[in-house]
């Protein structure tokens, strides 16, 4: 019998209760992620798209191949690519950046004294950066900045455990559109549209982009691989996704990496309340370190 043929796209494969289980456990000893039974569904989907990247038919495949010595290296970090949240936009939680130039900075400028201030750049550090619309917006910030106050330098290391996000953020394009909550003398300033209009793209300027080296930074770790002590940390929107345990044990190794006198922002819906870490609150979910 002759005729068209429609082919039929062969079934999602499922992930079995005892599989989730052991991936669940994977990322939390790993990132420290919890993955409750209710987030299933979701692994499910995310990993669907990493079996099809490498032509696996179950997600017993997959195990074996996250499970095995060999495999583990390579395949860790696309897991873990697969697994983290990346959202973020430019100026987001405004009045975080408003502190940053107002209160944070010449508090720090106070503390250390004009002659240090102009010797040593200031550093910040934005952890947990993803595509990069918080460095640059730091970045953008403390250069408006340092354009009225002489000899104010700083330099910013924005990290993130995702390879991915951390690729895109070096890159620094950006659709148009994702920079309608930049200023617009900002927007001017900093922002390089394409020749090709049609792409609607823009792009950070190289002056500000050599302000901000990335880096690969899993917060589990015990030294996060950064030498030097940092005047401010952003880690926002991030100790959402970690247990108390998991929040504590990363808020005094933040500790540890600021200068006394130094300042820590989280996101507007986290707290350090009831973490036992010797930050003391300065200012909406902005901490300082005395």
């Amino acid at each position: 019998m002759s005729g068209n043929h429609t082919s039929i796209a062969p079934p999602l494969c499922t992930m079995r209760d005892h599989e989730f289980e052991q991936f669940s456990a994977f990322i939390y000893e790993q990132v420290g992620i919890k993955m409750p039974p209710a987030k299933k569904t979701l692994l499910e989907a995310r990993l669907q798209k990493r079996l099809k990247a490498l032509g696996m038919q179950s997600f017993k495949e997959y195990a074996n191949l996250v499970f095995s010595g060999t495999g583990r290296e390579q395949e860790i970090i696309h897991l873990i690519d697969v697994v983290t949240t990346n959202k973020t936009d430019f100026f987001r939680e405004p009045h975080h950046f408003d502190f940053l130039v107002k209160e944070a900075i010449p508090a720090l400028q106070r503390l250390r004294g004009v002659g240090e201030s102009s010797l040593n750049p200031f550093r910040i550090w934005s952890a947990g950066c993803s595509t990069g619309e918080e460095p640059y917006t730091m970045a953008m910030v403390l250069a408006e900045y340092a354009a009225v106050n002489s000899g104010f330098r700083f330099s910013i290391t924005a990290s993130d455990i995702c390879t991915q996000v951390l690729r895109s953020a070096a890159n620094a394009v950006y659709v148009e559109e994702r920079t309608d909550t930049i200023p617009l003398p900002l927007k001017k300033k900093y922002l390089l549209r394409s020749k090709d209009k049609a792409k609607g793209v823009v792009r950070i300027i190289p002056a500000l982009r050599s302000l901000i080296s990335f880096k690969r930074v899993n917060f589990m770790d015990d030294q996060f691989g950064i030498q030097e002590q940092q005047d401010v940390i952003f880690c926002r929107n991030v100790i959402i996704y970690f247990d108390k345990q998991t929040q504590a044990a990363l808020m005094k190794k933040f500790y540890r990496q600021l200068q006394p006198g130094g300042y820590l922002f989280i996101g507007h819906s986290e707290t350090l309340n009831g973490l036992d870490v010797p930050f003391t609150q300065a200012g909406n979910t902005v901490y300082r370190k005395e």
